[in-house]
């Protein structure tokens, strides 16, 4: 076997990462993922285990009409056959064999204890249930992976008999052995070190399989490789049961970018962040802001003395280029930022500050102001661009002349408390030369109030019929005033092609609410007004 083949990435979101709490794919679902993952290049999709449950069985049925990989070959996965049954008689084996995978991926029981207490036979039979599943599905024509659950833990109790079962495998014609960190406590040295021990002794090609419960599923990952391992197993997003799998884009980016190891096809990986976050949107699971390379705040600064240096060379405070990965470099603006952050700011958005030292001084004095009052920019670049046009044309943007508006929650005493209140709003306003007085009610005062608002604008901008709000979070800023806090609320909407944040603030919900509101409606009337 050649050890220094071509290096394998094998996903495996479809059936380890859907074992993550409160994930819950449908077929279609798992199909949509497929097709971004072979998007991404990766080699290897593990699918699901076919047999095991109808979902997957159905994943597999219908991947082979419905799926068109360009990159990946599609893996199922499955177990060894059962203590004394043949292979070859074995249904669950039937249907990893019928599958119309071209790849298998068996796990099998490398500690003793596992063995013999959850499988409940012996030693050897272990090893025979391992040697007549590999060799029968290899002599089936497919292509087989192992691997080898709890590995690491096995390890250190009986190191002979875990090593066998690798050897076993091997032997019967396994391609690779992926050696699993099943429980996800290990660390990269002690990684490093079994790899190592496991290539010199037994010769065969190795894989690396990790769980994050202490923080090092990439680091482990990235030890197997340093040590040998040409094989490495992760999902996007680091999804996965308790703490996760190994976040794939982090393990790829740090091989391709910092290791210099070509793993995907060339130009492949400046779609991570696009595909991580298509992906996100498909599991439910909103992308972490942090999240390495494709986070939104991967490569975003919000301190003044960086912007400065940014100002001179990006280079400065990045450690690469975020276009390498698909993202892009964001400046924030709060009660931090400087001159430089501000310029840097305006220049993203269109404006170009660079020769007007009062404005950009006015600008930041003002920022920081109004953050002192609860306000945040660095979440809310709508209100941001607003805020700074009306700071350059002298005037904030309006479409919409409000004269009043109001809203009412009513709740009748002798109803049950499972009734819901009924909320009224009523909105005054002109627009375009014409008056408007519109009620709206809904299933609270915001929900009434924004259906009132939308209501009376869409008469005379019909393209706010495409404008849906799709976040909103409330945040009480001086919490020891109780009900007279200052309350901060952040509006997320939507046009369908894009996104954008407005903030609001004010001593109750309700009124912060409306501003947020407001700006929402009027950064997306300017934005298509300006298209």
């Amino acid at each position: 076997m050649d050890l220094h083949g071509a290096f394998h990435v094998y996903d495996t979101t479809l059936r380890d990462g859907a074992q993550q709490e409160g994930l819950n794919l449908s077929v279609a679902d798992k199909l949509t993922i497929a097709r971004q993952l072979d998007g991404l290049g990766v080699g290897y999709i593990e699918g699901g285990w076919p047999g095991a449950n109808p979902k997957d069985t159905e994943f597999f049925r219908r991947a082979v009409d419905e799926l068109d990989l360009r990159h990946a070959k599609l893996a199922a996965f499955g177990a060894t056959r059962k203590a004394g049954v043949r292979a070859a008689d074995d249904p669950q084996v039937a249907a990893l064999r019928d599958s119309g995978a071209g790849v298998v991926t068996l796990v099998a029981k490398s500690h003793d204890r596992h063995v013999e207490l959850a499988l409940r036979t012996t030693l050897e039979e272990n090893l025979e249930m391992i040697r007549d599943t590999v060799s029968h599905l290899r002599a089936e024509g497919q292509q087989v992976f192992l691997d080898a659950e709890h590995f690491f833990d096995g390890y250190r109790r009986n190191r002979d008999y875990a090593l066998e079962v690798l050897r076993t495998a091997y032997d019967a014609g396994a391609d690779v052995i992926a050696l699993c960190d099943t429980n996800g406590g290990m660390l990269p040295p002690w990684v490093s070190d079994v790899v190592h021990d496991v290539i010199e002794t037994t010769g065969v090609r190795v894989g690396i399989h990790c769980h994050n419960d202490t923080g090092c599923a990439v680091a482990n990952t990235l030890a197997a490789v340093d040590a040998g391992a040409t094989h490495v197993q992760g999902c996007i997003n680091g999804d996965g049961e308790r703490t996760g799998n190994a976040d794939l884009i982090t393990v790829v980016a740090n091989l391709e970018l910092k290791l210099e190891r070509e793993v995907l096809p060339e130009g492949l990986l400046a779609e991570s962040t696009r595909i991580a976050h298509a992906v996100a949107d498909v599991t439910n699971f909103a992308p972490a802001s942090r999240q390495p390379y494709v986070g939104t705040s991967a490569f975003a600064h919000k301190a003044g003395l960086h912007a400065s240096a940014i100002k001179v060379d990006p280079n400065l405070y990045q450690h690469m280029d975020p276009v390498g990965v698909g993202n892009d470099m964001r400046l924030l603006v709060s009660d931090m930022a400087g001159r430089a952050t501000i310029e840097l700011k305006g220049r993203e958005l269109g404006f170009d500050l660079s020769g007007d030292r009062e404005l950009v001084t006015r600008v930041t004095a003002r920022v920081k102001e109004m953050e002192q009052r609860g306000y945040t920019f660095e979440a809310a670049d709508a209100s941001f661009e607003l805020m700074l046009v009306e700071e350059v044309e002298g005037r904030r943007p309006a479409y919409v002349d409000v004269e009043s508006w109001r809203v009412i929650t009513e709740t009748l005493a002798n109803r049950g408390v499972a009734d819901e209140a009924v909320s009224e709003a009523t909105v005054k306003l002109t627009a375009e030369g014409v008056r408007y007085v519109v009620t709206g009610e809904g299933n609270g005062p915001v929900n009434a109030l924004d259906s009132a608002l939308r209501t009376a604008i869409v008469q005379a901008f019909p393209e706010v019929a495409k404008f849906d709000l799709v976040d909103y979070k409330v945040r009480i800023l001086d919490q020891g005033h109780g009900t007279d806090a200052i309350t901060r609320v952040l509006i997320e909407t939507s046009d369908g092609a894009s996104s954008w944040v407005t903030v609001g603030v004010g001593h109750n919900v309700i009124e912060a609410s409306w501003e947020a509101l407001l700006d929402g409606l009027t950064y997306g009337l300017r934005r298509h007004h300006e298209d």
